[in-house]
C-alpha cells in the first residue's frame, strides 16, 4: 500500500498516495509552465529540474505565475 504524503500548494493542504513530480503537478493543476516560477521548500526550483523533483511528505511549494497586461 502506498504511503500517503501531505504537501502544502500555495499555503492549502493537498493529499497523494502516488509519486509525482513537478511537471505533473502544474501540468494538473493547468498552471502554464512558461509563465510560472515555483518555490520548493523555500528555494526556487529551475525548471530544468522539474521532472526529476517529486513530491515529499511535507513538502513546501509556492507558485507564482507571470501574467502580462498594459
Amino acid at each position: 500500500m502506498a504511503q500517503i504524503k501531505q504537501f502544502l500548494l500555495n499555503g492549502e493542504k493537498y493529499y497523494i498516495n502516488k509519486s509525482i513530480n513537478i511537471s505533473d503537478l502544474l501540468d494538473y493543476f493547468d498552471y502554464n509552465n512558461a509563465l510560472s516560477i515555483l518555490e520548493y521548500n523555500k528555494s526556487i526550483c529551475n525548471k530544468i529540474n522539474w521532472k526529476d523533483t517529486f513530491i515529499q511528505d511535507q513538502d513546501q511549494i509556492e507558485i507564482v505565475t507571470i501574467v502580462g497586461g498594459g
